[in-house]
């Protein structure tokens, strides 16, 4: 295969391509699928209108050509998709990829942690978003406790998997938890990334009076346990990290809100329907599926493919005001749409 690496309008290389292989979920957190929205009544998506295993496969061959090295599997909850593990020792196969990652929520790692380690799943993210039963509770909407979430985390930890932790903070509801989850996984080869809160979609109530900034979480727990910053693992890396003075481990935050990373985002987005954005704050994305289900051959796709990259000009948290509001006010497609 011959990998060519591809820019958008920015400078910017695709190298990251995030599949949500389904838009449900067994969870309802507020900041992703609120419950009052997402009932028994909403519509989600029907079978035929998913991407299949094998249309992935193809598309996911056409994105390595481009540059694309690491795949990182999301939903909805990704485990509810059957035979998962399948998919993952297909994509293991394809040139040029170099790491698949998944993110869940961890409930259902128990059963299904093995099979994806030896079908060459490298990493996984598991959200938890508290470390006290009560809080979690109210955060995921279903009443699960945190035990069903911690026996996940042990159980891919068991078969090797390196597990890093998504909690996403909200003033107000879960930043109590800020020093409690950093104390219950400091020490134990497991990285915590706090999350701000983020104006992703148009159902989760965002208001930046609920945002909790990057510098008010670092200054928290480095008066607990002394951080230090660390440099970034590669060009493009979401979190800004830091390394416990101690040497017992690192932290990350994620704050697209109040520390803008556009100019150096790689990543895509590829919908359960086939559908490819170029920005986790999209208002539309790009039909990809009807193009891989024409009569239409690889060149047709893979040329319509780096004609979206090219023209990417995506720089949304940029553009933010001062208050974390955006001028941009038409509705975004929703997190649990597209994986976060």
């Amino acid at each position: 295969m011959t990998q060519e690496i591809i820019y958008d309008s920015l400078s910017r290389p695709l190298k990251d391509l995030r599949i949500s292989v389904t838009d449900q979920c067994n969870f309802r957190c507020s900041y992703c699928m609120p419950a009052e929205i997402f009932d028994n009544n909403f519509p989600f998506l029907k079978r035929d209108q998913l991407l299949s295993f094998d249309e992935i496969i193809r598309i996911t061959k056409m994105a390595a050509q481009m540059g694309v090295e690491k795949i990182r599997l999301t939903g909805g909850e990704p485990l509810l998709r059957k035979d998962l593990h399948l998919l993952v020792e297909q994509l293991n196969k394809i040139d040029g990829i170099k790491d698949i990652a998944l993110t869940t929520n961890g409930v259902y790692l128990p059963k299904y942690a093995k099979k994806l380690k030896e079908a060459g799943l490298n990493r996984v993210n598991i959200s938890l978003d508290a470390i006290d039963d009560e809080v979690f509770r109210k955060m995921n909407g279903r009443d699960v406790p945190t035990g069903p979430v911690l026996k996940g985390i042990e159980s891919a930890q068991a078969v090797g998997f390196k597990v890093k932790i998504n909690a996403v903070v909200k003033k107000g509801v879960n930043d109590s938890q800020v020093i409690p989850m950093a104390k219950h996984f400091k020490g134990s080869g497991v990285i915590v990334r706090f999350i701000e809160f983020m104006d992703v979609g148009s159902t989760n109530g965002w208001n930046d009076k609920h945002v909790v900034p990057k510098k008010d979480i670092i200054k928290w727990i480095s008066e607990e346990f002394p951080l230090e910053p660390s440099d970034p693992n590669y060009f493009g890396e979401v979190a800004s990290r830091y390394r416990y003075k101690d040497g017992t481990g690192e932290i990350g935050v994620i704050s697209s809100v109040s520390d803008s990373f556009c100019g150096t985002c790689t990543r895509a987005r590829l919908s359960a329907d086939g559908k490819l954005y170029t920005c986790l704050f999209s208002q539309r994305g790009h039909d990809i599926r009807s193009l891989v289900r024409s009569e239409e051959n690889d060149y047709v796709v893979l040329k319509a493919l780096v004609d979206i990259w090219e023209k990417r000009s995506d720089r949304y948290s940029d553009e933010r005001r001062a208050d974390g509001t955006h001028p941009g006010t038409k509705e975004k497609i929703e997190m649990s749409y597209i994986g976060g």
